[in-house]
């Protein structure tokens, strides 16, 4: 599995509520054409209203590739940046989880 967990951080309350309806848009693509990605979660974060957290697990990194060369994902990619301060990027290992099947 690859995973990657990323947080974003919009601009202003008017960036973050057009980056939510870019979120909305995209994931609706994710869901519907993408069976290698296993989980694409979309999180607002807790006292912090220009923030979003997204979690992301692929059956493996060719799903990922996959994910990424869709023209939905390089859209979102190329007009997320207008809406944004900030990004961090986290890969991760999945190690163990529920709901997901690791193959140990």
């Amino acid at each position: 599995m690859f995973g990657l967990m990323v947080r974003f951080t919009c601009k202003d309350e008017p960036s973050a509520a057009a980056f939510d309806d870019l979120v909305g848009r995209t994931g609706a693509l994710i869901r519907a054409g993408e069976p290698g990605t296993l989980v694409y979660a979309v999180h607002r974060v807790d006292g912090r209203p220009l923030e979003r957290i997204f979690y992301e697990l692929y059956r493996d990194r060719a799903a990922f590739d996959e994910h990424e060369s869709q023209d939905h994902v390089r859209a979102f990619l190329a007009e997320r940046e207008q809406y944004l301060s900030a990004t961090e990027v986290d890969r991760l290992d999945l190690v163990s989880a529920k709901g997901v099947d690791v193959g140990h």
